[in-house]
């Protein structure tokens, strides 16, 4: 069976044959894995120190976009391409390293959460292999599901890593990204103590804030998203960065409706988030 038509196969992994990995580069210098359930390695060409020695607390989850497994490896490791994660996650369960948790990789990009700005320095970035928005955006199996809850449990011990700060790439890149999606099982996740999660609140009719919005009720969101964490201005205005940051709040605390309009269940979901943060995390919100 061929790589693509492994990515495309579905979400039954069981009845798959595993894929074969990429060979490690032979110029590549190896490392043994920091994850003890990591089945291999293969070094990435792509990565360098820590800003400042700055020590991670903070893990980003991704999914790879692209169409097959082999393309997404070969992207992740190879010279030039400026691009790299810690670990890959694939769809059988498998996981690969591919940089060491002690370097920095490159996977966040232009980012921003909590007035930090180097999220690469700060933070573990783990690929899960999914074609994204652009390829049909399959559900994520529950063989790799439970291999990314895994490999975070373990990044967060080894790193005391507080569960509000396991956050997708869209919320710390909300103008360029959608990933890991709405359809990522966050609740999941949370409920094996990875990440920060509510019951979100139902949908229902109401008043909103949407785009041109003006007034003190759109600087009260945009005050409540800054202090979860979400980077934009406080300006009263319900501008196109509101609207972005909205749409990534929604894909991962309110995925039932994903539209960047600020409904009551969006408002109270991140009222709630707030409000069950650890005292330390509400006490840096509030400086």
């Amino acid at each position: 069976m061929s790589l693509g038509t492994f990515a495309s196969a579905g979400v039954d992994s069981k009845r798959q044959r595993a894929v074969p990995l990429p060979h490690t580069n032979a110029n590549m210098k190896t490392f043994t894995p920091d994850s003890s359930i990591a089945s291999d390695v293969i070094p990435s060409a792509n990565y360098g120190d820590r800003n400042k020695g700055r020590l991670p607390d903070m893990i980003v989850l991704h999914y790879t976009g692209m169409p097959d497994v082999e393309g997404a490896i070969a992207r992740l490791c190879t010279a030039g391409t400026d691009v790299s994660a810690h670990y890959i996650v694939l769809e059988d369960g498998r996981i690969v390293q591919t940089v060491p948790e002690a370097k920095r990789a490159w996977h966040a990009g232009v980012a921003l959460w909590a007035g930090e700005e180097d999220i690469n320095s700060c933070s573990i970035g783990v690929e899960i292999v999914n074609r994204g928005h652009d390829w049909g955006y399959p559900e994520f199996p529950l063989r790799q599901t439970a291999a990314v809850i895994a490999l975070c449990r373990g990044i967060m011990l080894r790193r005391n890593v507080p569960s509000h700060r396991v956050l997708g790439h869209s919320d710390v890149a909300p103008s360029r990204k959608k990933d890991p999606g709405e359809k990522f099982p966050w609740h999941s996740l949370a409920n094996s103590g990875v990440g920060h999660w509510v019951q979100p609140a139902p949908v229902v009719r109401g008043e909103s804030l949407k785009l041109g919005t003006i007034g003190d009720d759109v600087s009260d969101l945009q005050q409540a998203l800054a202090r979860y964490g979400y980077g934009l201005p406080i300006n009263g205005k319900y501008d196109g960065t509101t609207m972005e940051v909205v749409t990534a709040f929604q894909r991962h605390f309110r995925p039932a409706r994903v539209d960047g309009v600020a409904d009551h269940s969006t408002l109270t979901t991140l009222q709630a988030l707030l409000a069950s943060l650890p005292e330390e995390a509400k006490a840096v919100a509030a400086g």
